[in-house]
């Protein structure tokens, strides 16, 4: 007998984000952070993604982190990221002008569409999740 068990989605996601990388274009690292609405921290990664640019690291970051994100929620994702290139062409403020970007970009928007909505807001290096984000992507990038 196999027994189906149904898993319930959380109503709301936050998801923090960093990427980065060693000199720019250099070796590059992305953490994410996920965490329910009460702040109940979920899942805190990171990893090594090669060769790349700070902002294609801060998209990579983005893509996982919502990918993941689709494991807890259908519902509300409000992403948190100290990139604020990232958030004004999420949010329609900046016109994509660089070809890898807008790749990176319309990958995002396929990873939304599980979602019902996807907050995008820009917080300083001095919120303590993306110092933890930042911590965590920075371990990785020297092999710890």
């Amino acid at each position: 007998m196999v027994l189906c068990t149904m898993r319930r989605f959380i109503d709301h996601i936050k998801l923090f984000v960093d990427g980065g990388c060693r000199g720019n274009p250099g070796p590059g690292a992305i953490g994410t952070l996920i965490m329910d609405g009460d702040g109940n921290q979920l899942l805190l990664e990171a990893e090594c993604i090669g060769y790349t640019t700070n902002n294609r690291a801060e998209y990579h970051a983005l893509i996982k982190g919502l990918d993941v994100c689709a494991r807890y929620t259908r519902r509300r994702v409000t992403v948190y990221t100290d990139c604020e290139l990232v958030v004004k062409h999420m949010n329609g403020d900046y016109r994509l002008k660089n070809d890898a970007l807008r790749k990176l970009f319309h990958q995002v928007k396929q990873c939304e569409q599980v979602f019902e909505r996807v907050i995008y807001t820009h917080v300083k290096r001095t919120n303590p999740n993306i110092q933890k984000v930042d911590r965590i992507l920075n371990e990785a990038l020297e092999g710890r």
